[in-house]
């Protein structure tokens, strides 16, 4: 059977060209503008309150609109935002050495394996710098020097400083900001807040889209929901692996309803396999850990030079040591970008060296730092990082070296946008790790904070006005054939998850479909193993929706049944995974494929062949989908093979 059948390409008709300097300016020059009074005649729906969602529903308020806001958990403040350690990044170059918006957008597009747009990537740097200032005037608490200057520290792929960060919880500092920002908009009457409601349906009238179908999660009660235009910001899919270090809640059920109802999903075999977590430890777990890449500043990561060796740490002498990462890539070290510490991480386990149980660890040492700097200094930066550690290992890093393996972190595809951030629905517009835009094959760390806060506070409240000046549009009614359509649909699934009445539960297939995806469609892929995973995958899809066991009904808070839905997602969104991945036989950034790779290891492009995205439109649950790729040009920076050595 064929897996997918070619479609015509597809252009960013809104890209401006000319001059990468100036073409964010001349955009939102061109743009069309929304006069205040007009504004307040306009509802836009935005869903998700993370970084994204979060501060581009409080500076739409600000400007005007009407705003309504979705999330699926108990408050605004509990998205998975919050959960970002490490720090943010932005072209200020306060240290003096060396950066600047150009570099940035360098090492954005190479950290990216040369698979992102450059006309996307040069805006994203030219906005970080406003970032900064933005969180700064909100209180957001960054790190300081001795001097009261802000500080910065270093992450992979760069050999600059430039990360913000707030200790280890970066994430959560800059997400209180929003949310405050948001809670302001709410008490003004500018954002009215749906809490505990997931949305399930895109309502698509006319060709645009204008609303949503939700389900309250308390009560079961679905309703509709309509706008002049939708905003999703509902994050990414690394879910689909089972195990990952995003929240349990996390799913892709926003963004692939809407990618049902006709728009592209671009790139959805680029996942980002984050090379410090803590291992797994057993069946028993329904998460991972992450351990921020800011560790990788002072610590040293290392494995025995002797496979087997399973003595203690401190017993294994300096020159038994293999400093890998230090060995391989002497320019970055141990800061070299994620994909490629995942992947050495994972070749050292792979020739027996690796430490722990079942042999999946390397060591995360701060031996030495502790030496040079001392204890208090190393406690100052990351002690809320060692004490969640302690807490979930029972071991003292400021003693015995961290473990540490990879996990599935982030994922670089999304739903398709222009440069404006509109998908190919009208009136849909998609933002931060919810679209594929800025960061090609391989997010740098630090970077997602970035682009979440460049698209919601910057780049969406500028061009969503471009489309809303044809607003208002005509008011959609209640029993429009395709509102009608979208709720029935919502029922009908509903029902149909309640009806299997069978022996299994949902975390069963979900933890079989993760161990499915991990071992053929993770850190190294084969056109032999992707072949099987999507065999495999679409069997495990059959049995779910004969043997799964749904207990309760849908008018009631019912978890299950909100699990079910997400998971059933899930198979689908695999096996376009399996199928993206197949089909790009290059390695590139976070995609390996083992038949395309250096004599030395390392990801192997093939420029002529695959500089492109590959965005997929749907065409059915089992029918092959039909690929759309659009071409990447390259006028600054060059593509070579990419090298940290």
């Amino acid at each position: 059977m064929k897996l997918w059948n070619e479609g015509d390409p597809i252009a960013d008709k809104a890209a401006p060209d000319g001059p990468i300097e100036t073409r964010w300016e001349r955009r939102q020059f061109g743009a069309k503008l929304v006069n205040p009074a007009n504004r307040r005649k306009l509802t836009v729906i935005v869903v998700g309150t993370g970084l994204a969602g979060g501060s581009a529903a409080a500076t739409l308020a600000e400007a005007g609109y009407k705003v309504r806001s979705y999330c699926y958990q108990d408050s605004p403040r509990r998205a998975h935002s919050i959960a970002a350690q490490g720090g943010i990044n932005a072209a200020k170059n306060y240290r003096n050495d060396g950066d600047s918006v150009y570099r940035l957008f360098y090492d954005t597009v190479k950290g990216g394996d040369f698979r992102a747009r450059e006309s996307n990537v040069y805006r994203l740097a030219q906005v970080s710098v406003n970032i900064i200032d933005q969180c700064v005037a909100q209180g957001v608490p960054f790190a300081r020097e001795y001097g009261g200057l802000l500080d910065n520290r270093s992450f992979g792929g760069t050999q600059v400083s430039r990360t913000f960060y707030a200790r280890g919880q970066t994430g959560q500092q800059l997400l209180l900001g929003a949310y405050q920002a948001m809670e302001r908009q709410i008490a003004a009457g500018n954002i009215e807040m749906h809490a505990r409601h997931e949305m399930l349906e895109l309502v698509v009238v006319d060709g645009r889209a204008r609303g949503v179908v939700v389900r309250d999660l308390v009560t079961g009660e679905i309703t509709t929901d309509f706008a002049d235009a939708v905003v999703l910001a509902s994050g990414g899919y690394g879910n689909v692996f089972f195990l990952s270090t995003n929240a349990k809640g996390c799913n892709v059920t926003a963004t692939w309803r809407a990618h049902r109802k006709g728009a592209l999903f671009a790139n959805p075999c680029y996942t980002q396999i984050h090379p410090t977590c803590i291992p797994e430890s057993g069946t028993h777990q329904s998460k991972l850990t992450l351990m921020s890449e800011s560790l990788r500043n002072d610590g040293r990561v290392w494995v025995p030079k002797r496979a087997g060796d399973d003595r203690k740490p401190a017993d294994i002498a300096e020159d038994e040591r293999d400093y890998y990462l230090e060995r391989i890539y002497p320019s970055f070290g141990n800061l070299v970008p994620r994909d490629i510490a995942s992947r050495a991480a994972k070749n050292v386990c792979d020739e027996g060296r690796g430490v722990g149980p079942g042999g999946l660890g390397v060591y995360l040492d701060f031996a030495d730092a502790i030496t040079r700097l001392g204890r208090p200094a190393v406690e100052a930066k990351y002690g809320n990082l060692f004490e969640m550690y302690q807490r979930i290992t029972g071991e003292d890093p400021y003693v015995t070296p961290m473990r540490i393996y990879p996990a599935v972190h982030y994922t670089m595809g999304g739903l398709w946008v222009d440069y404006d951030l509109q998908s190919t629905i009208p009136g849909l517009f998609v933002i931060g790790e919810a679209n594929f835009s800025d960061h090609g094959a391989n997010r740098l760390g630090a970077s997602a904070l970035m682009q979440g806060l460049a698209d919601g506070y910057f780049v969406l409240p500028n061009t969503i006005n471009d489309y809303l000046a044809a607003g208002p549009y005509p008011a959609v009614a209640a029993d429009d054939p395709a509102v009608v359509s979208a709720r029935a649909s919502v029922e009908d699934r509903i029902s149909a998850l309640l009806a299997v009445d069978g022996d299994r539960t949902v975390d069963s297939f979900h933890r079989e479909l993760g161990h499915i995806m991990w071992e053929y469609c993770g850190m190294d892929r084969t056109e032999q193993g992707l072949t099987k995973a999507i065999s495999l995958i679409r069997a495990l899809r059959e049995e779910f929706w004969t043997r799964v066991k749904v207990p309760g009904t849908g008018e009631q808070l019912n978890q299950n049944l909100e699990r079910a839905g997400r998971v059933a997602d899930f198979f689908e969104l695999a096996e376009l995974m399996c199928v993206d991945a197949l089909h790009r036989t290059e390695s590139c950034g976070g995609h390996f494929r083992a038949e395309s790779q250096t004599p030395d290891g390392e990801a192997l492009r093939h420029d002529d062949a695959f500089s492109y995205v590959a965005a997929w439109e749907f065409t059915g649950t089992g029918e092959p989908p039909v690929l759309h790729k659009e071409a990447l040009g390259f006028e600054y920076v060059h593509p070579t093979q990419r090298s940290y050595k």
